[in-house]
């Protein structure tokens, strides 16, 4: 019995309060919260990830090579910590692309395991996808090639390998994917990377007592592994230099499994400007700002000369009976803005940004229903030689889904982005009025989600969707669909295969 199933049989799920009347556990529990507001140093310069370098190919592709290997990093004091990553010891550069590029990738395989790339949130071929079927084995390279062709969006990439993804995100393979367009680059938005415009991977961590990365997952926890402490882009307790009067953060929470309701210190409001997919139709105002794993936000923030404020994560509504075991209830100071004594004032936040999601008055040629609950969609567990079904190119579909076990979840899927129709048959809230991929579900909603298959077929090799709490996934939260062209049908996989 897996371990979701295993304690809701136990009582730990909705309405298992009565096991924790009293004894260890029950002290354990009261225990369980974090808080760190007020107890962050915040004595490092935050590090912006490097732009990836790319050389012009033969057929006049822009070529990045990006090596996977292990390392060690110096997070805190003491030992270094063992780690993962691309082109270096942790994490990965940000790969920065326009739309209507051809890219090409050489990702080289230096640990002395299996392991993949996955591009979140890109439109592309489903052979180059990146998932659990492409699997670039020790010493081998990977060459996925295609054509950038979506808006401007802060995307990401992080390894896909079925039964290890959180495992390999945790030792630190991930990096940000951001491509631009025509509007993006006239936008008055902030735009100069690391200055004004300011990527933010956000990950909790849990350390050992030899600085080692401790997958640390919560006795009657849900979720998976839940960390202590929270790194930004690879460092602790880190802090801005501000010099601008306003400043964007491209937020990615890249975190295996925790659930951040981000804000700031004195509750200042900030506008959204972009989803997953990209930017909003206008601003929204907000003071709060939830995001699940793997989802992505860009806000814009004001700030006035001399003043010091933190991005904080607040308590959270979702977290159910045992939410304490599984962080809902932390109070976690993020990362520290210091302002300068006189900030320039080049950037402007635009009344209108984008073009609002088009799909609800479009032909819908087929509606599907996904229920998650205990480790499955739809009671199937996640099979590499199963696909589940095929959708047509060319067409919308309209998907209704709902988490029904009582446990945190989310919904990601892959080379679409969707649009929130409908929450519970009401007008979703407004930071779900973009384009998305991944989508946190409050236990018991229906969520309608829209999307459109266009311009890539195969028969044989599918796309995934997936719970993105990463041991979810992993312990079978996923299936497969293919896309099919007008007179295709569903296929067979092919063996997954390694590369040269």
């Amino acid at each position: 019995m897996k371990r979701r199933t295993a304690l809701k049989a136990l009582g730990f799920g909705t309405g298992g309060a009565v096991v924790l009347a009293g004894g260890g556990y029950g002290i354990y529990y009261y225990a369980a919260k974090q808080d760190t507001f007020g107890e962050i140093d915040f004595d490092k310069v935050l590090p912006i990830p490097p732009l990836a370098e790319s050389e012009k190919g033969a057929q006049g592709a822009r070529v990045f090579t990006l090596g996977i290997k292990a390392g060690r990093t110096r997070f805190k004091a003491g030992a270094t910590t063992r780690t993962w990553g691309v082109n270096g010891t942790y994490l990965g550069p940000t790969i920065r692309v326009r739309r209507g590029e051809q890219v090409e990738f050489a990702v080289r395989n230096g640990l002395d395991e299996d392991t993949s790339l996955h591009w979140h949130g890109m439109h592309l071929p489903a052979a180059m996808d990146g998932g659990p079927h492409q699997v670039v084995g020790p010493g081998e390279t990977w060459r996925p090639r295609w054509t950038v062709d979506q808006p401007a969006a802060t995307l990401w990439y992080h390894p896909h390998l079925h039964g290890a993804t959180a495992d390999h995100m945790y030792r630190g393979l991930s990096g940000l994917f951001i491509v631009d367009d025509k509007d993006s680059e006239a936008s008055t938005l902030p735009s100069e990377y690391g200055v004004d415009d300011i990527p933010m991977i956000v990950q909790d961590r849990a350390f050992d007592g030899d600085n080692q990365f401790e997958k640390r997952v919560p006795l009657g926890g849900s979720v998976g592994v839940i960390g202590k402490e929270v790194l930004v882009n690879g460092a602790l307790g880190p802090y801005v230099d501000v010099t601008t009067e306003l400043v964007r953060l491209r937020l990615l929470n890249g975190s295996n499994a925790r659930l951040y309701n981000l804000g700031f210190s004195d509750d200042r409001r900030f506008s959204l400007i972009a989803t997953d997919g990209g930017l909003l139709a206008e601003p929204w105002t907000t003071e709060r700002l939830y995001l699940s794993p793997g989802e992505r936000a860009e806000i814009l923030v004001a700030f006035k000369p001399g003043e010091r404020v933190e991005l904080r994560s607040y308590p959270s509504e979702y977290g159910g009976t045992l939410g304490r075991i599984d962080g809902f209830d932390d109070r976690l100071d993020i990362c520290q803005f210091r302002a300068a004594a006189a900030l320039s004032d080049v950037a402007a936040l635009p009344a209108s940004l984008g073009a609002a999601p088009d799909l609800a008055g479009e032909t819908v040629a087929r509606e599907r229903s996904f229920v998650l609950a205990s480790d499955q969609i739809n009671g199937r567990s996640m099979a590499m030689d199963r696909i589940d079904f095929g959708v047509r190119e060319g067409t919308v579909e309209v998907w209704d889904v709902v988490n029904d076990n009582g446990f945190l979840h989310n919904f990601h899927v892959h080379d679409v982005q969707f649009q929130v129709l409908t929450v519970d048959g009401g007008k979703p809230d407004p930071h779900l009025r973009g384009w998305k991929d991944t989508v946190l579900l409050a236990q018991g909603k229906h969520y309608r989600l829209a999307m459109r298959f266009r311009g890539h077929t195969d028969p044989n090799t599918p796309y995934m969707y997936h719970c993105h709490l990463l041991q979810h996934e992993d312990d079978g939260m996923m299936g497969q669909f293919v896309v099919l062209g007008e007179d295709e049908k569903v296929g067979v996989v092919p063996r997954t295969h390694h590369h040269s």
